[in-house]
């Protein structure tokens, strides 16, 4: 695999000078046969990750489709602006010189994608590399198979290998991988292998973006509306059977309304998926866990809690079928709420007001997430202003990752770069700054040496005054 990943990464090392020198109008034809492609295989996709996770059609086409085709079209209506020179303030100091910034590629990109959203978390960074004018070798989960078959077949009818390939194999295809000298790589996973990728990385000084995973909180404060909360909550925490990285992960609730809140969430999670275990259990809605190793660890999470089941907790191996479950009396130093669950599990805790909530935030890691439920704008804002994440909402859940226009990404053991839109284009651009000078004379060329008195006099001006 080794020998094969070097002759890869020679053809694109090859491409990329023709590939760069690509115009707005040409990356756009790309980006509109991927929309047309997507759009024609929509079945096979969604038969794809039916296979990989009994995930239903219309959460394949929300959550796997749509956020795709949104970053396409996004750029199709912005790519020759964001390609285009920008001009800059001159200062007086420089006066007779304009300046520039143009966005040129980086020139190759390694995209290493996870498996809890396969075909959005490959192609929309694709689709930013694509814009910014960059080749890409794709390397997806070897724990999706059938979506990965399905990936395959797409991009080999649309893109030639010196421009776009996918590379399936284990861990150690992707080690082979990080050996090589890419110009970017865009690493969407779990903190500990992306302090490999970055280490990695570091070898060749290429430029990193890395989304990673933590505990993302929620705090609902005393004057929320609960119910709109509860429904917002398990709609974000049922997504893919909680396998996202930015869904809630715990909620830290008002002491006051934590009981009409589980009251609440309960009655969410029966309207979704069923008001009984058997019914839940046989819904077409509830993606299932991707494969034994994370059932089995979801299921120690469980049962190795001393929290009370206050809502699910039935599960079954065969077909890997955890229900939504709601944990409260939860102990914050119990496993449940030393890792990202990454499942249906949502534990709930009682704080006695929004300052606990801050500071038990704060004590720990900066999470991807951060949601706000509450019913006073000033109150929400000031929660967002004392704490810190890689994005997120107020009154409601997931959907800024939604948003084209909203930078998403970590911050520290989060991750760190953003994506999506033009935060995308840019992540895969090297922005270089270029003065023109426009005038045989400039005002510099007075503080050429040798540095006599006037010349000196000159530095104390433009120190003063410019």
């Amino acid at each position: 695999m080794t020998s094969e990943v070097e002759a890869l990464f020679a053809r694109q090392q090859a491409a990329r000078w023709r590939v760069a020198a690509t115009s707005a109008r040409q990356r756009q034809a790309k980006l509109r046969a991927l929309l047309e492609a997507l759009m024609t295989r929509r079945a096979e996709a969604q038969a794809a990750l039916a296979a990989d996770f009994r995930k239903s059609p219309e959460e394949v086409d929300l959550t796997e489709l749509y956020p795709v085709i949104s970053e396409i079209k996004e750029a199709l209506r912005h790519l020759p602006r964001w390609m285009k020179p920008r001009r800059v303030p001159t200062p007086i100091g420089l006066f007779g010189s304009t300046g520039t910034i143009r966005h040129e590629p980086k020139g190759l990109a390694l995209i290493i994608s996870p498996w809890n959203y396969p075909i959005y978390l490959t192609l929309g960074p694709l689709v930013s590399a694509l814009a910014a004018g960059n080749c890409a070798i794709l390397k997806p989960s070897e724990f999706t198979p059938h979506t990965n078959a399905f990936l395959r077949k797409l991009l080999a009818g649309l893109f030639p290998e010196d421009e776009v390939a996918l590379v399936e194999g284990e861990a150690d295809t992707a080690q082979a991988l990080l050996t090589l000298p890419f110009d970017h790589i865009f690493f969407t996973g779990s903190p500990s292998v992306g302090k490999a990728v970055m280490r990695a990385a570091a070898e060749h000084l290429a430029s990193v973006t890395l989304e990673l995973g933590g505990k993302s909180p929620v705090l609902v404060d005393a004057d929320a509306d609960l119910r709109g909360a509860a429904r917002k909550i398990a709609w974000g925490k049922g997504l893919n059977g909680g396998q996202t990285c930015v869904a809630p992960d715990y909620v830290l609730v008002h002491a006051r309304v934590h009981d009409e809140l589980v009251t609440h969430l309960k009655e969410a999670f029966s309207r979704f998926y069923g008001a009984d275990h058997a019914t839940r259990q046989a819904s077409p809605d509830l993606a299932r866990i991707i494969n034994d190793r994370h059932f089995a660890r979801l299921q120690t999470l469980l049962s190795g809690s001393s929290a009370q089941v206050a809502f699910g907790g039935e599960t079954e191996a065969v077909s890997r079928y955890i229900g939504p479950t709601l944990l409260t009396a939860v102990d914050p130093a119990s496993p449940v709420m030393q890792e990202e669950i990454f499942g249906p599990l949502l534990p709930i805790l009682k704080v006695q007001d929004m300052d606990e909530a801050v500071a038990f935030v704060n004590a720990r890691p900066k999470p991807l997430a951060l949601y706000v439920f509450s019913g006073s704008r000033r109150t929400a804002e000031g929660l967002m202003a004392r704490t810190t994440a890689g994005g997120g909402c107020i009154n409601d859940t997931i959907l800024h990752f939604a948003h084209t226009g909203l930078p998403t990404g970590g911050v520290n053991t989060s991750g760190f770069g953003k994506a999506h839109g033009r935060h995308g284009f840019e992540a895969f651009s090297n922005a270089r700054g270029i003065l023109r000078q426009r005038t045989r004379f400039s005002a510099i060329q007075l503080m050429y040496p040798p540095y006599t008195g006037f010349v000196r006099r000159m530095v104390d001006l433009t120190l003063k005054y410019f």
